[in-house]
């Protein structure tokens, strides 16, 4: 069993300026691996984030309900 982490503690992780490695869960239902991410912009009010991987240098737009791990811990709501 996985170490859980609760959502409101994830987010603030997510805001500090430390890559981190997190599952999603995409539109089709797949999960996408990002690893070494860090968190450009959020937008509270509809609950999406821009996350950039440091290694490709690809930015995203992510919903923060659909994040399923964060370095390893699964999140709980």
């Amino acid at each position: 069993m996985n170490p859980r982490i609760h959502i409101s503690t994830a987010l603030h992780l997510l805001e500090s300026p430390e890559p981190v490695n997190m599952t999603v869960l995409r539109k089709d239902g797949t999960l996408m691996e990002l690893n070494g991410c860090i968190s450009l912009h959020t937008d509270k009010y509809k609950g999406t984030r821009r996350v950039k991987m440091l290694r490709s240098g690809e930015i995203r737009m992510i919903r923060d309900c659909l994040i399923l791990t964060l370095n390893g811990m699964e999140l709980m709501l």
